[in-house]
């Protein structure tokens, strides 16, 4: 098998599962390919990405495509790539123009896209597409995978899946012409087969899985001075950071001692740092930008709970299971964390961690003070939870049934 892995942008700071997967493949002997449709904007990226054998292919939009012989000389427009493009993959897949109907209703920039990858999938000999996140990527793989004639599967997220700007009939089709479809989350597979019905019976959960050699168990430090509160997320809505701050503003008024470090960058920034400014919580809480993975590891050892204050966004965005909480929880981090999407399917309340209503600072302040105030309780969440997390998010394990499924669609052909 040579399997193809399509994605919007790589590497990606956020996307660690991403590289996670690739290794574990890469380690069990498969040939991977990478696909890029964006170059990379991130300021950090993880060590790990160095490890990866695959190389990575940047696929062009149509205004800054490859050269064509026939466009030489000339002052081209997209539209002229475009139809360069079209020739180009119909001399080595003759009955492309019968299969050109298939990208009705599609940007023009994917099929631009759809045609360069469908030619390497045949120069190169690739067996399977694989897509992350079921917007466009998968739109891509999606017609590359019917013009090159491979089966292609998609692994479908969070905001792909939840977002207002998801098109419903657009993700249908993807779930009927795909070979198999993978989700990160139980509450994740229920959504979709209630909002998709028998097409969505294919849906299987596989967790991200986690290198947990990498993520060696720490027992929570005893009697730090003062006590640390760590949140680590993109500075969006869907992380209910704006829920953090108003807890660390009643944690203060109550008297207890803590520090705040908020680590990530975003759009919210500055609404966030206002806030920090209104209450006056600048010896308390502070912004301190995104970090390199190692320092986040190191932060997270360092802190005496992780908040994760997720919330459902007003325009339906969601974190399906967040891999820095699973990272948290591998570390032996103590957790509190809001009661939605597949959270809860990690930290069982009292058991595994502390879980909370979402949109509510008191009930989050009141269980950061627990944690804050309750030495005996972390050992007892920790090791629990990171027994969950050995049992459920195994890297090699959950890798292997994703293999599994990449089998298995080459055996449909």
């Amino acid at each position: 098998m040579a399997i193809a892995y399509v994605v919007k942008r790589y590497p990606r700071y956020s996307e660690t599962f991403i590289v996670n997967e690739i290794l574990a493949h890469e380690a069990a002997g498969l040939d991977i390919k990478i696909f890029a449709l964006r170059p990379p904007v991130d300021s950090h990226f993880q060590d790990k990405i160095a490890r990866v054998k695959a190389p990575v292919t940047y696929i062009q939009k149509p205004s800054q495509g490859r050269s064509h012989p026939d466009l030489l000389g000339q002052n081209p427009t997209a539209a002229s790539y475009l139809w360069a493009e079209i020739q180009a993959t119909a001399t080595l897949i003759p009955d492309l123009w019968k299969k050109l109907a298939y990208a009705a209703g599609e940007r023009s920039s994917v099929l631009y896209q759809a045609l360069w990858l469908a030619q390497a999938v045949r120069h190169q000999g690739i067996t399977h597409l694989h897509a992350h996140f079921a917007s466009v990527a998968t739109s891509v793989t999606r017609l590359a995978a019917h013009f090159a004639e491979v089966p292609y599967s998609f692994t479908a997220h969070a905001k792909d899946i939840f977002h207002e700007s998801v098109d419903p009939a657009d993700f249908d089709r993807k779930l009927q012409d795909a070979c198999a479809v993978v989700t990160v989350s139980d509450y994740n597979r229920a959504y979709l087969q209630q909002q998709y019905g028998e097409v969505a019976t294919k849906v299987k959960r596989i967790y991200n899985g986690m290198d947990l050699t990498e993520l060696p168990y720490q027992p929570p430090l005893e009697n730090p001075q003062p006590p640390l509160i760590v949140s680590v997320s993109r500075l969006v809505e869907k992380k209910g950071l704006t829920y953090l701050i108003a807890a660390c503003d009643l944690l203060r008024r109550w008297g207890c001692e803590f520090h705040c470090h908020i680590v990530g960058s975003g759009p919210l920034e500055t609404t966030l740092r206002s806030q920090i400014a209104q209450h006056q919580l600048e010896p308390w809480v502070e912004v301190i930008g995104p970090k390199p993975q190692g320092e986040v590891f190191q932060l997270l050892k360092q802190a005496t709970v992780f908040a994760a204050p997720y919330v459902i966004g007003k325009d339906g965005n969601r974190d399906g299971l967040p891999t820095v909480l699973l990272e948290a929880i591998a570390l032996g981090t103590p957790c509190v964390a809001t009661d939605v999407t597949g959270i809860p399917e990690i930290i069982a309340h009292q058991k595994t961690g502390l879980l909370v209503a979402q949109n509510d600072p008191e009930q989050l302040a009141k269980a950061l003070q627990i944690l804050l105030n309750q030495a005996d309780l972390l050992h007892h969440f920790t090791q629990a939870a990171r027994q969950r997390l050995e049992q459920a998010f195994n890297l090699q394990r959950n890798a292997a049934q994703l293999r599994q499924l990449f089998h298995q669609g080459e055996a449909q052909r």
